[in-house]
């Protein structure tokens, strides 16, 4: 009777534990993963400057850009296109080996003074022992991820620096994939509004699916239950 009832307390635990598990890879974030999008500052409203075409600059909300200055990214809510270009590639290799050989040879000569080494005389012993080992380990790993995506400026810092983030969704039929960036961006790094991923600082890029391939690859809800709680 204990013994059934325990079985279902475990299988109550795992189905909990099961449903504490996202369902899906898409819906899991980056713990440091900022927000991905930012509304910019209201305008301010300013008059006119007096003399002159162009309104008064009163700071980064008032949209007001000087003549001769390209459009780029400077304030929160302004846009900005990255370049996905990461490729890494990582190889290990190492090995290791080690042998320690001993023999031993004696012959017992037979005293003549005693007689019970005269009947050991020109008994032959001899040991041999050996040990070794070999072992090796091999190991790589290759990534490649290219594309474009649009982010925003959510914050900027006093040095100048852009803190980005955004997020791109592409769904197709029942398949859905989703793109999110997040870095700091130098300004300074922009050409025609645009950044390579690799000038990008603290860079973090997430590439999820979801649908019925994602699904397939993902355990059952009890299987994630038993494999969460079980103790071996």
């Amino acid at each position: 009777m204990r013994a059934g009832r325990s079985l279902v307390l475990l299988a109550a635990a795992a189905l909990l534990g099961a449903c504490a598990v996202p369902l899906s890879t898409a819906d899991r974030h980056l713990s440091d993963m900022p927000v991905t999008t930012a509304k910019p500052r209201p305008a301010l409203s300013l008059p006119a400057s007096q003399g002159s075409l162009f309104p008064a600059a009163g700071g980064l909300s008032t949209g007001y850009r000087p003549l001769f200055e390209d459009r780029r990214a400077r304030a929160v809510g302004d846009t900005l296109t990255v370049l996905l270009s990461e490729r890494t590639t990582a190889n290990k290799k190492s090995s290791a080996s080690a042998s320690k050989a001993s023999t031993l040879d004696s012959t017992v000569t037979a005293g003549t003074k005693v007689p019970i080494f005269k009947k050991l005389a020109g008994l032959e012993l001899g040991a041999a022992a050996s040990n070794s080992f070999t072992g090796s380990g091999d190991s790589s790993a290759t990534n490649n991820f290219s594309g474009t995506i649009t982010v925003t400026v959510v914050e900027v810092y006093a040095n100048g620096n852009l803190l980005v983030a955004g997020e791109k969704r592409l769904a197709v039929s029942d398949e859905e994939e989703i793109i999110r960036f997040a870095g700091v961006v130098n300004p300074t790094d922009l050409n025609a509004n645009t950044v390579s991923s690799t000038l990008v600082a603290d860079a973090r890029i997430e590439y999820r699916g979801r649908g019925a391939a994602d699904d397939a690859q993902t355990p059952g809800l009890l299987t994630r239950g038993v494999l969460k709680f079980w103790p071996f």
